[in-house]
Parts: C-alpha cells; sequence; structure tokens
C-alpha cells in the first residue's frame, strides 16, 4: 500500500484516480471488476448526491454509483499525485 493511497470516498468530485487495489468481497467485487474496477485503472469522481450518498464513478465509460460503505474499501492514488 502507497502512502498516497486514499479510499474512493475520500476524493474530491472531478478528482482522478488510479486504482491500487479493491478489498471488496463477494458479488459485488465480482461485478465491479467485470465493469473496469482494476488496479491500474482511472476512475473519475463523477458526482455527489445531495446528501453525500452514494457517489457516481466513471471508468471506462462507464458510471456507476457506490455507497460510501462500498467505495470505503475501493483504494487509488490520485492522478497526478496532488488529487486533481
Amino acid at each position: 500500500m502507497s502512502a498516497k493511497d486514499e479510499a474512493l470516498s475520500r476524493a474530491a468530485v472531478g478528482s482522478q484516480i488510479v486504482l491500487s487495489r479493491i478489498e471488496v468481497q463477494g458479488v459485488l467485487r465480482r461485478r465491479l471488476l467485470d465493469l473496469g474496477f482494476v488496479p491500474g485503472s482511472v476512475v473519475e469522481v463523477v458526482q455527489r448526491s445531495p446528501l453525500g450518498d452514494p457517489t457516481a464513478f466513471r471508468v471506462n465509460n462507464t458510471t456507476i454509483a457506490l455507497r460510501k460503505e462500498e467505495s470505503s474499501l475501493i483504494f487509488g492514488e490520485p492522478l497526478g499525485g496532488d488529487g486533481t
């Protein structure tokens, strides 16, 4: 785990994250992997709902909404190293 790794749930809207690991288990893990949430992929934080949960993420031209409990188990490093 890199010192710069952060959970997707903490990433700012508009930022891009290069995935490093996914700690989600079960059927959701398989679904995320099938959609392209694999280490090395770039994920963009598209928008948050008005109450902050769920958040929409885009990977490989697919947009998916994840709850905070799910996105807090997906980690990566901000693209460019500064969170923007």
